[in-house]
């Protein structure tokens, strides 16, 4: 090769003489489970928050803004769709400007801000204002969630060193203890908070809410000495452009032909990320490979170049994390339909459980909205089960670290998902059919004469669905991203939860136009006339095939691959739901 090469393109050859290099990470009294249980009381106070609203929020639109059922439920899933796509926003803004802990300061100042905003549209301004300045508030919750959903799990993750066999170790268990923790916040507030809503009222319902996010923002302070801190990497986006561009540039390189130079980059020439001085070298893969035409020297012109173009030459650690990138596209794509059943939730399983019979004795009524505890207590049960016995048990089968692969956690909350729907939709139409012999079908406000536990089911294969499918995805997003776009990956996985409601819907309208057509529209105001159950029959088909998908992307996808790491038995076993080696699944 040309002798004019710079010494920042002389890094060509075996990527190993560099590994060494980045391996050594410098010990540091700071981070790890004593600093993460700081950061764990402002996420378990903002969940706490979040659900407390959301939680009840469907019984707030319909009876005290009066709002028709179908525009409440649209109103509800457009909020929780907007506040789970803000993180996108909120995680460029994280790793491009701010770091993460500045990030997590300043949006939980906005959802205080949000909170107290709420709880005086409710009491202290006059009725014909309280609409809009309630939205509005919501909307400020929405910014504040914005920025503190991608940073908050990443930042506490953070704090555990990948290069510690212990703390490693950890790490694999600090997702689901942390999972735990938010589920016991959300299930206080769906009992707590709702409880206060429907019996005392609403301005000390919120109020509640505001204070403890007070307390925990301040104890989050309190940890700020403990907290493993790193800069800003810079625009990931940036870095992902380059390397579409140079390979681009360079589509006339037949990247199969042997003897071409690979540029494996080094620190000082800042192909590895900025702020993130303990990346690690990735190993090459065979996916998507056009893209490895932006990391080929070409003697033409790399070659001759005094200074390296990042829009024409890539390192192949930036390739390989572009990769990364869009493996994880149809794994998100896929498991859109599993956020749709979920959103269920939050509506129309409410409003079933609002016709039924709540009464617990003579004097207390479980308000419907507070059977989303059952939920939470399921995960909080199955969680500690899978971890400490089914994980040792499957161990000892598949030899895999974990018991399982995370896609095979993933699917099977998926599959668990389809199991919902068709319960809930056999359940609406026992109720249903109750409600016809006892005459009750044009009245709506009557209690039909079943009692609220036969949705105990559905709320339990919810939590089920929920153990597997979000601790996956969560623990999938966070390890299979590049180490610089972590808060990103946080992002991208909310964000399945936000387009979930989006598309929710617009499956209620497409549904709403296309049964309209019959004379009688599937989703009514009175439940008793409408068809629910049919609406569940759709969900539970869109489902299936859904998971069909997600095994095909499942058995092609390919794990993150680093130099030097050695591959245990249990993770060559299958390809398609590991990716570690290329065996036939």
């Amino acid at each position: 090769m040309d002798s004019s090469v710079a010494p920042e393109m002389e890094m060509i050859g075996n990527p190993h003489t560099q590994t060494n290099n980045f391996s050594t990470h410098r010990r540091s009294s700071r981070g790890g489970w004593n600093a993460a249980i700081f950061i764990i009381f402002v996420e378990v106070a903002e969940r706490f928050a979040f659900y407390g609203v959301s939680g009840n929020l469907i019984s707030y639109l319909t009876k005290e803004l009066h709002q028709p059922t179908v525009a409440a439920a649209k109103n509800v899933n457009t909020w929780v769709g907007v506040s789970t796509l803000f993180p996108l926003l909120g995680a460029f803004i994280a790793d491009s400007y701010l770091g993460r802990f500045r990030t997590i300061l300043i949006s939980s100042l906005i959802f205080l801000l949000g909170t107290v905003l709420l709880t005086l549209s409710v009491s202290v301004f006059p009725p014909h204002w309280r609409e809009a300045l309630f939205f509005v508030a919501l909307y400020i919750l929405s910014v504040g969630e914005g920025g503190h959903m991608p940073c908050v799990q990443t930042f506490a993750a953070d704090q555990f060193d990948e290069d510690s066999p212990e703390q490693r170790k950890e790490k694999s268990s600090f997702f689901n203890w942390w999972y735990v923790a938010i589920v016991i916040a959300a299930t206080t507030a769906t009992l707590l908070i709702i409880y206060l809503q429907d019996n005392i009222g609403w301005t000390v319902g919120f109020g509640v809410l505001a204070g403890v996010l007070g307390v925990a923002l301040a104890i989050f302070l309190l940890g700020m000495k403990k907290y493993r801190k790193e800069g800003p990497p810079g625009s990931p986006f940036t870095t992902v452009a380059q390397v579409f561009v140079a390979a681009a540039r360079k589509w006339r390189v037949n990247e199969t032909r042997s003897g071409w130079d690979v540029y494996y980059g080094d620190q000082s020439s800042g192909s590895l990320p900025h702020g993130q001085p303990n990346a690690r070298i990735l190993g090459r893969t065979n996916q998507f490979r056009f893209l490895d035409k932006a990391m080929i020297i070409d003697n033409n012109n790399d070659a001759s170049s005094k200074t390296r173009n990042p829009w024409r030459l890539c390192s192949l650690n930036q390739v390989e994390e572009v990769k990364l990138v869009l493996r994880l596209i149809p794994i998100w794509f896929s498991c859109l339909m599993f956020n749709v059943v979920q959103a269920q939730l939050h509506t129309y399983f409410i409003k079933q459980g609002s016709t039924m019979i709540r009464s617990i004795g003579p004097h207390f009524q479980l308000p419907s909205a507070s059977l989303q505890a059952l939920t939470g207590i399921v995960i909080l049960i199955t969680v500690p089960i899978y971890e400490r016995i089914f994980v040792p048990i499957a161990r000892k089968f598949t030899g895999h670290p974990s018991g399982i692969t995370v896609l095979q956690r993933i699917g099977v909350g998926l599959f668990l998902s389809i199991i919902n729907m068709v319960v809930a939709a056999l359940v609406e139409a026992k109720r249903v059919s109750i409600a016809k012999e006892n005459n009750l079908m044009d009245n709506p406000k009557a209690v039909v004469p079943m009692v609220i536990w036969w949705l105990l089911p559905q709320y339990i294969i919810c939590g089920l669905s929920d153990a597997f499918t979000i601790v996956g995805l969560q623990e999938l997003f966070y390890a299979q991203m590049p180490e610089a776009m972590r808060s990103i990956g946080a992002a991208a996985y909310l964000s399945a939860l936000g387009v979930g409601s989006f598309l929710c819907n617009a499956i209620i309208l497409i549904v709403q136009a296309i049964s309209s057509r019959g004379g009688e529209k599937w989703l009514g105001d009175n439940l008793n006339r409408a068809h629910l159950d049919y609406f569940y029959w759709v969900l539970a088909g869109m489902s299936a095939f859904s998971l069909c998908v997600y095994v095909w992307n499942a058995r092609h996808f390919v794990y993150k691959k680093i130099e030097g790491d050695k591959v245990s038995k249990g993770q060559v076993l299958q390809q398609g739901f590991n990716g570690y080696v290329d065996v036939e699944f």
